[in-house]
């Protein structure tokens, strides 16, 4: 099912927490809503599910106007952070209260139960209670919960953040798993740009409120809309350094880095990321820096440069080994750079 939502505008008082969003998660997308704390992306999820009123705009599921209908109405599944479960009640008991709700046959009830607990590895789990239970499995049982209403949308509010880094590995490639099988559209609430990058067919990131940039994963990552995205996405995020841009030749001090571009900037950023930094010999390179420190990380090693006033970290092979202080080249070929305008954050094309 289509998710449209039209000019969506939120305000507590006088405080806007969201800016006129404009976003559609088309049938058997996962969309991942991406951002800090206060970005705006919980409040823009709890109103696609009705648990918070619109202050303006328009939210559409499947082509109905769904801006003043009563959650339980909406047709849409939420799993939360916290799993929500009943403790009194068991697996089973948890997973199928949507159905006894709903007043499905006792038989029929247990048959969908057991179909959906064997889909997230529940089956032999059905008696227990949620106390008997590890933080993973009860974040199945959550996920069960939702499944076996069928819904037209899946809403999730960083349901994986209780977990181990370890458990959000695998229940990530279980999420996905699902969400492909099912077919039902998704929209995922995180601030963890792990999450997003992997499980997302599009990523919207948001910041104060206000829509950055809606793309595909791997196009946020390689051609970041402004100055925010490109320090956001990434770990370690996209180094930039500060100076000014003269005919495509970027100035920082004496040195003159050849960037794909032809404009000109007073203030100017240039942008490139970590593994499109290499490691030369200091006379050599584009820039020429100072050891500031080494973090082996197991298949390579991360090098913090420092360059005046600015900072570069860069990818070199697992051996590297430098003592603080030492000089090195750091050569970037000009084909990986990326420009924005100083004042204003927006990419210089």
């Amino acid at each position: 099912m289509t998710v449209t939502l039209d000019k969506v505008a939120k305000s507590f008082g006088a405080t806007r927490v969201l800016h006129e969003l404009d976003l559609a998660a088309e049938p058997g997308e996962f969309v991942v809503l991406l951002g800090a704390s206060g970005s705006g992306k919980t409040t823009a999820l709890r109103m696609i599910a009705g648990l918070e009123t619109t202050s303006s705009g328009t939210i559409t599921i499947a082509g109905r106007d769904v801006t003043n209908v009563l959650p339980k109405n909406r047709d849409v599944a939420m799993v939360f952070q916290s799993y929500a479960l009943y403790p009194h009640k068991t697996v089973a008991e948890n997973i199928g209260y949507p159905l006894m709700i709903r007043g499905l046959p006792r038989a029929e009830r247990d048959k969908q139960i057991k179909d959906v607990a064997d889909q997230v590895e529940l089956g032999p789990y059905l008696d227990r209670y949620p106390r008997q239970l590890s933080g993973g499995q009860r974040q199945r049982v959550a996920l069960a919960r939702a499944m076996v209403r069928r819904p037209a949308v899946f809403l999730m509010d960083e349901p994986l953040s209780n977990l181990d880094a370890k458990l959000r590995g695998h229940m990530r490639a279980e999420l996905k798993h699902m969400q492909h099988g099912l077919g039902i559209t998704t929209i995922y609430v995180t601030h963890d740009q792990v999450e997003a990058m992997t499980l997302a067919h599009r990523v919207a990131l948001l910041e104060g409120g206000k829509l950055q940039q809606l793309a595909a994963p791997k196009e946020i990552y390689n051609d970041p809309a402004n100055l925010f995205v490109a320090r956001f996405i990434g770990s370690p995020p996209m180094n930039l350094l500060h100076g000014r841009l003269d005919a495509g030749t970027f100035l920082l001090g004496d040195r003159r880095i050849g960037t794909a571009s032809h404009g000109t900037s007073a203030d100017a950023v240039l942008g490139v990321r970590p593994e499109d930094c290499r490691v030369t010999e200091p006379a050599t390179g584009t820039l020429m820096a100072e050891v500031y420190a080494t973090e082996l990380i197991g298949d390579h090693t991360l090098v913090t440069a420092k360059l005046s006033a600015d900072m570069l970290t860069l990818k070199a092979g697992k051996d590297f080994d430098a003592p603080v202080g030492t000089s090195l080249g750091i050569a970037i070929a000009p084909e990986r750079t990326y420009l924005f305008d100083g004042p204003t954050g927006l990419r210089l094309r």
